[in-house]
């Protein structure tokens, strides 16, 4: 049965919190502040935290200055995920993947499907692995990221979560470039 195997030590990862938006300040960022709540508070460490314009270059840039950076694991994005002209965050997301993680996704479609029926269907929520490093793309609305963390990453992101999670195979995301 899946769950939390309290036999195992608990690992803080390192977590950027990237926000996507035209409009937002840190004043104004309330989903970037429910998932710096929930990771600080689950015993993550918040490596950085930034917001940017929702704009391709700008986007890409910060997730490859975090992904180059051995002090951040992990980046949780909020915003941009939806379908109008300047919702670019997965294009932004998947030009810096080695490898797509198609199944965050499909489960968090399922997890919000249950709380707001098909209009889950405007979510490009995506995730996916670059150098070593996670990166998980979520909605904009606070709800959403509530769904994401409290559903999906609360538990990938926990060393103890049976049978399997993100954290124990961290150490093998760059066997690749080891010879």
């Amino acid at each position: 049965m899946p769950g939390i195997d309290e036999s195992r030590e608990f690992i803080p990862v390192r977590i950027a919190v990237l926000t996507v938006s035209d409009t937002r300040g840190l004043d104004e960022d309330k989903s970037g502040d429910t998932l710096v709540s929930r990771l600080t508070e689950a015993g993550h460490i918040l490596a950085d935290r930034a917001i940017v314009k929702d704009d391709m270059a700008a986007i890409t840039s910060q997730l490859q200055k975090w992904i180059a950076d051995k002090d951040v694991d992990v980046v949780i994005s909020t915003g941009g995920t939806g379908l109008t002209g300047r919702d670019v965050t997965p294009e932004a997301f998947h030009s810096v993947y080695e490898k797509e993680i198609e199944g965050f996704a499909a489960l968090f479609h399922q997890i919000s499907y249950e709380k707001i029926g098909t209009s889950t269907i405007q979510s490009r929520a995506t995730a996916g692995v670059s150098h070593g490093t996670y990166l998980f793309a979520l909605p904009g609305s606070t709800g959403a990221c509530k769904d994401g963390w409290d559903g999906i990453l609360k538990y990938q992101l926990d060393y103890r979560y049976r049978p399997c999670n993100f954290v124990e195979i961290m150490p093998r995301l760059e066997e690749h470039r080891r010879k």
